[in-house]
């Protein structure tokens, strides 16, 4: 621990991209505090105002304030993201080290279904799913992590192969341990990096589906701030009030760019290259 927390403050990439999370974070959980507006509050004498000293971003077609709802949208965002790649890490890693360890038929089984997920394209699998289920916060998340589960379980999966034959594993085995205990306690702890690396890869993506579903209207509903809902409701006014486009998908760019280049730079202070020099 004490190597990888000195390699992690070592990359300054990481420690950039923690910090800019860890504000957009604060913003997410402080939004009640920080944003000056409700996020719905319509000010009808204010309509598609720019930047002020009321309105720091400016006023969208209904008169609510910009900075307010990219605030709220920031905690809509991160929690949909958080969320569905929570879900995903579960199933996906329990699909992973089932189909890992024993192998055979289980094994052919669990990847001919994570290849039919496979064989769909992302957005397409979730247009679909959310359509199915109805549009929602919940069906969002649930949406996104079925769409995820299949990179998951492949990457838990890799990781299994590579160590369910070394010497601890056969050490437990020997003494009469169950396969639980082998899979949970002495398997798992050591395909956590790759699947940490992913995770952090896949809030980023998780973030921009949730986002393409409320642009397209299957996503989080009106009046709910949503970075997408915002990015879709300005296309019809860009030239009237360029701010109510440019300020969420500044927002979104900043959050994915930050959680890819997190993850990139995790993956390489886990890199074994790494550890050896």
């Amino acid at each position: 621990m004490s190597t990888f927390r000195r390699r992690f403050l070592e990359n300054k990439t990481a420690v950039a991209c923690l910090v800019i999370l860890c504000l957009l974070a604060a913003c997410a959980l402080l939004a009640p505090m920080i944003a000056p507006h409700d996020p719905t509050e319509m000010f009808q004498d204010h309509r598609m105002e720019g930047s002020s000293v009321q309105f720091w971003l400016g006023t969208d077609q209904f008169g609510r304030d910009l900075f307010s709802r990219i605030v709220y949208g920031a905690q809509v965002s991160l929690v949909v993201g958080l969320s569905s790649v929570f879900v995903s890490v579960v199933f996906g890693a329990l699909f992973g080290l089932i189909a890992g360890y024993f192998g055979r038929w289980v094994d052919g089984f669990i990847m001919r279904v994570m290849d039919v997920l496979f064989a769909f394209p992302e957005i397409l699998l979730a247009l679909a799913i959310v359509a199915a289920l109805g549009p929602g916060t919940i069906n969002t998340i649930l949406a996104i992590g079925i769409v995820n589960i299949p990179i998951f379980t492949r990457t838990v999966r890799g990781a299994v192969l590579a160590v369910k034959n070394l010497e601890f594993v056969e050490s437990a085995r020997a003494i009469g341990a169950n396969t639980p205990r082998i899979l949970f306690l002495e398997i798992f702890p050591n395909v956590t990096a790759p699947l940490l690396v992913q995770a952090s890869l896949a809030i980023s993506g998780a973030i921009l589906t949730e986002s393409a579903l409320s642009f397209l209207g299957l996503g989080i509903q009106p009046p709910d701030p949503s970075w997408g809902g915002m990015i879709s409701e300005a296309r019809r006014y860009m030239e009237l009030a360029p701010g109510m486009i440019i300020w969420p998908c500044a927002a979104m760019t900043v959050t994915i760019l930050s959680f890819n280049m997190f993850g990139d730079a995790v993956r390489d202070i886990l890199d074994p290259r790494h550890r050896s020099k």
